[in-house]
């Protein structure tokens, strides 16, 4: 069982950027595939960045490509989403998640295909 806190919201201006961080606990990261969403109020919880386990392979949706970065590093236990270019629509509670078994390879991006997920953390992007 894995346990995910993340950390790292706040208020920023558009434009800006943040970094966000998910900290593992309980089993080693490296078992997970791992995945970002984020559920705006009185929105679906909406897909945002996936890794595969080994972290070589990652999938984006095209509201956030070229935009948001998500990194892992397993020997810390942690994921991060670098978010640049920041607009107004980016405002959400973002939480991180985690799958496994997963294939050392694969990406997920579907809600309910991961196992375990943290409490978010709020993002909130002025105009």
């Amino acid at each position: 069982q894995v346990k995910l806190v993340e950390s790292g919201g706040g208020l920023v201006q558009a434009g800006g950027s943040l970094r966000l961080s998910c900290a593992a606990s309980g089993r080693t990261l490296s078992y997970y595939a791992m995945g970002w969403f984020r559920q705006a109020p009185g929105k679906e919880r909406e897909f945002v960045a996936a890794v595969s386990r080994s972290g070589g392979r990652l999938y984006y949706p095209d509201s956030v490509k070229g935009r948001f970065t998500i990194s892992r590093d397993n020997a810390k236990n942690m994921v991060y989403l670098q978010m640049d270019s920041l607009k107004p629509e980016d405002t959400a509670l973002y939480y991180c998640a985690a799958k496994s078994p997963a294939f050392s390879t694969d990406v997920y991006y579907i809600a309910d295909q991961y196992d375990h997920w943290g409490q978010g953390t709020h993002v909130t992007v002025s105009s």
